[in-house]
C-alpha cells in the first residue's frame, strides 16, 4: 500500500515536472523533489532528460555541491568525460574529503583508459572512505584492465577483509586467481578464515565458489551446506548451490535451491533466469518460457531473460515468436554476437534471407574467429547457387581460423560446386592433413554415387600414401 502511494507520488512530481518543461509552467521545487527526478530519469537511462532536469535545478540551487556532483555522472553516463572531470575539480575544490567525488573521478578515469590516474584517486580517497570495500574493489579492477593480476588480487583480498560479503570482490579475486594459477592454492587462504571461526558461513560460502571454480562440485555443495546449516537464511549460499546442481545436472536438487532463495529473499530475475535456464536444459520448454518471462516483468531491461524466452520458443520451432524475443534482447545489448547469431538463424528459418545475411555480417564482425557464423552465412549463399560468394567468405573466415578443418571442407564443397575441381582438391589435401575423420562430412553434400565414388577414391589415395 505504501509503496503504491511512493510511486503515485513519484508520478505525480515527474507529470508536474515535464508539465513545467513543456508548458512554461510556474512551479517551484525543493531541492531533494529535484534530486527525485533526476533519479527517476537516470533509473530508467535517460540521461539527456536528467542532465536537462539537472541543469535547471543548478539555476534555482546554483551553490549546491551534490548538484554538481550528480550533473558530473549524468555527464559520465553520456560519455562527456572532459566536463564532467572539470565539474569534479570544482566539487573537489569546496569538498576535498568527499570520498563520492574522487571514486567518481576515478570511475572515469577507468572508463578513459587511464587506470593509473584511477587508481591515484581511489587511494587519495581511502582515507575518509566509510565504505572501503568498494574503493579496494575499484582499485582491484583497474589493476585487473592493465592485467596486473598480483596487484588486482591484493586489492580483491583487502576489499574482502574489509566486508567478507563482497560478492563482486570474491568472484573477480576467483577470477584473478584462476588466470594466475593460484587458484588451487587459495584454498588454504579461505581455510585460514575457517580456521579463525569454524562457524563463519561466509567463509564457507567463499570456499564453495573456490571448489565450484575448480569443477570440485561435491566439494562446493559441501561448503555451502556448511554455510546454510550455520545460517538457514543464507540466500546466496542456496543460490550458488543451485548453479552448481545445475552444473551437475542435478537439475530437481537446483530447483529446489533456487525456490529456497525465493522463499528468503523474495523473486529476482537472476533466480528466475536460472530457473528457466534448468526448465529449458529438461526440455520442459513452456515451463522454461514461463520463467524466463516472469524475470521479464521484474526487470524489463533484463536481455538475457528476453534472449532465453526466445531460445525457448525457438527449440518448439515458434519461428516469429523466437525472433520477437530474440530482437527484444538485441536491442538491449545490440553488441553481443551470440544474439545477432540466434537472429540470423531465425530469419533463414522464416525466409527472410536479407534480414538474416545482414544478422550474420554483425555477428562476423563481433566475433570474427566464431566458425559458426562462416559456415552458416556461406550456406546461405551456397544453397541460392551463389558459390563464388560463399567461397568469398568462407576465405575470409579462414584469416581467423587458419587450421580449422571444417574450413578446408567446406572449401573442398564449394569449389566442387563451382567446378574448381584443381582447387577443391588442394583445400581437401589440406583438410585431410587437418582431420582426416572429419572427410565424412563431405558426402552428405555430394549424396550423388557418382561423386561420392571419385571423393572417396582421392581420400583412399590420401590415406594409403599417408599411412
Amino acid at each position: 500500500m505504501a509503496e503504491n502511494f511512493k510511486r503515485k507520488e513519484e508520478n505525480e512530481l515527474i507529470k508536474r515536472f515535464e508539465d513545467h518543461i513543456k508548458n512554461k509552467a510556474s512551479y517551484f521545487f525543493e531541492l531533494d523533489s529535484f534530486e527525485q527526478i533526476i533519479g527517476f530519469y537516470i533509473e530508467r537511462g535517460q540521461y539527456k532528460k536528467a542532465l536537462n532536469a539537472t541543469n535547471l535545478a543548478a539555476e534555482q540551487y546554483p551553490f549546491s555541491i551534490e548538484l554538481l556532483i550528480t550533473k558530473a555522472q549524468v555527464l559520465s553516463n553520456l560519455e562527456e568525460y572532459e566536463e564532467a572531470l572539470e565539474l569534479l575539480h570544482k566539487a573537489e575544490s569546496f569538498q576535498p574529503n568527499d570520498s563520492e567525488i574522487h571514486l567518481l573521478k576515478g570511475s572515469i578515469y577507468s572508463l578513459q583508459g587511464n587506470y593509473v590516474s584511477a587508481i591515484d584517486t581511489y587511494m587519495t580517497s581511502l582515507p575518509f572512505a566509510e565504505e572501503k570495500d568498494e574503493v579496494y574493489y575499484s582499485i582491484g579492477l583497474a589493476y585487473q584492465s592493465m592485467e596486473d593480476y598480483g596487484k588486482a588480487i591484493d586489492a580483491y583480498k583487502d576489499a574482502i577483509a574489509e566486508n567478507i560479503f563482497h560478492d563482486g570482490a570474491l568472484y573477480e579475486l576467483a577470477y584473478c586467481l584462476d588466470i594466475t594459477g593460484e587458484l588451487e592454492s587459495s584454498i588454504s587462504y579461505y581455510n585460514q578464515f575457517i580456521d579463525a571461526d569454524p562457524y563463519s558461513q561466509a567463509a564457507w560460502y567463499n570456499l564453495g565458489i573456490v571448489y565450484n571454480k575448480l569443477g570440485r562440485y561435491e566439494e562446493a555443495i559441501q561448503a555451502y551446506d556448511y554455510a546454510v546449516v550455520i545460517e538457514e537464511n543464507f540466500s546466496s549460499a542456496h543460490f550458488n548451490m543451485g548453479n552448481t546442481y545445475a552444473q551437475m545436472e542435478r537439475y530437481t536438487d537446483a530447483l529446489d535451491a533456487y525456490k529456497k532463495t525465493i522463499d528468503i529473499e523474495g523473486p529476482s530475475p537472476e533466480v528466475y533466469c536460472q530457473m528457466a535456464s534448468v526448465y529449458e536444459k529438461m526440455q520442459q520448454y513452456e515451463l522454461g518460457l514461463k520463467y524466463f518471462q516472469k524475470a521479464t516483468k521484474l526487470d524489463s531491461l533484463y536481455d538475457e531473460a528476453w534472449f532465453g524466452a526466445g531460445k525457448c520458443l525457438n527449440m518448439q520451432q515458434k519461428w516469429y515468436q523466437s525472433l520477437h524475443f530474440y530482437n527484444k534482447a538485441l536491442k538491449l545489448d545490440h553488441e553481443n554476437p551470440e544474439y545477432w547469431k540466434a537472429v540470423a538463424e531465425t530469419e533463414y528459418k522464416i525466409g527472410n534471407i536479407v534480414s538474416s545475411i545482414d544478422a550474420y555480417e554483425e555477428a562476423s564482425m563481433l566475433t570474427p574467429e566464431d566458425k559458426e557464423i562462416w559456415l552458416d552465412w556461406s550456406y546461405i549463399y551456397y544453397e541460392q547457387g551463389e558459390y563464388n560468394k560463399a567461397i568469398d567468405l568462407i576465405i575470409s573466415g579462414l584469416s581467423d581460423n587458419p587450421d580449422d578443418a571444417d574450413f578446408f571442407y567446406r572449401l573442398t564443397v564449394y569449389l566442387i560446386s563451382a567446378g574448381k575441381y584443381k582447387e577443391a582438391f588442394n583445400y581437401l589435401e589440406n583438410a585431410l592433413i587437418l582431420d582426416f575423420d572429419k572427410h565424412e562430412v563431405l558426402f552428405e553434400f555430394f549424396p550423388q554415387l557418382e561423386t561420392q565414388k571419385a571423393l572417396y577414391k582421392i581420400i583412399d589415395q590420401f590415406r594409403k600414401e599417408n599411412s
